[in-house]
């Protein structure tokens, strides 16, 4: 853009925001745009900058050359959308450059039509493919049923591979989701996660059954019974009376 291009540009904008252009505001805009030329989309870009209203209504709008670069590089990129090139055959690296270039100048000026639709991939697998598969054991898009599907056992194993694999009897956890401890508060009302699961999950995830009551109890006796022994072994070393030491008469 010369500077009577950028003149012509400058006018057009003073349609919009009143300014007085001038031959020094024309020769800035030249050098600020040397390399965007006076068309359709650089006219367009100051019109779609005066389409959008400011973010502070007292604030005026105002346009500077880094918009008219900016909007007129997204005027031309929405024709690029769903650009595909179309190679010719045996074309060398040059053909194909120049091609590529002529392709997406056409279309993102405007002169030539871009794709109104995104390409999709259409029709099935060649024969040849197909039998290739076949050669290596794919049977076709066929149904097979659950009791003879050798991956239900599979995938039922892998569901089942850790205590996680399972639903916590215990504290009613989720699969995937850890083991709560009992109690919360409003931050986390279902509980902190425990670092162990339980052991209804350990017991669960290997597949045996769940412990009755007199199991439970006689286990909670057990915990009450160590408990007590810790706690009485901890008196008896408090107990201990500090020794006295006594000095030798010389």
């Amino acid at each position: 853009m010369n500077p009577d291009e950028a003149a012509a540009l400058l006018g057009h904008a003073a349609a919009f925001d009143n300014r007085n252009p001038s031959a020094a505001a024309a020769m800035a805009w030249a050098a600020a745009l040397h390399d965007v030329p006076l068309d359709a989309d650089a006219k367009a870009a100051v019109a779609a900058y005066y389409t959008t209203a400011p973010q502070d209504p007292r604030e005026r709008l105002w346009i500077l050359p880094h918009h008219v670069r900016t909007l007129r590089t997204k005027i031309r990129n929405a024709r690029l959308e769903n650009f595909q090139y179309e190679p010719i055959p045996d074309e060398t690296v040059g053909e194909y450059l120049a091609r590529y270039k002529g392709q997406v100048a056409a279309i993102a000026s405007g002169r030539v039509a871009g794709p109104s639709g995104r390409p999709a991939l259409e029709g099935g697998p060649s024969r040849e493919f197909v039998a290739e598969l076949e050669a290596r054991g794919w049977q076709g898009n066929r149904t097979v049923d659950d009791e003879d599907d050798p991956a239900a056992d599979i995938v039922d194993s892998v569901r089942r591979s850790g205590p996680l694999g399972v639903e916590c009897p215990a504290c009613r956890a989720a699969i995937g989701r850890p083991c709560k401890s009992p109690g919360g508060s409003e931050k986390q009302p279902m509980g902190k996660p425990r670092v162990e699961p339980h052991n209804a999950r350990l017991r669960a995830a290997k597949g045996q059954p769940e412990q009755t009551v007199e199991e439970r109890a006689a286990q909670e006796r057990r915990i009450r019974e160590m408990s007590a022994r810790h706690l009485a072994r901890k008196q008896q070393t408090e107990d201990i009376p500090d020794a006295d030491i006594v000095e030798e008469a010389s």
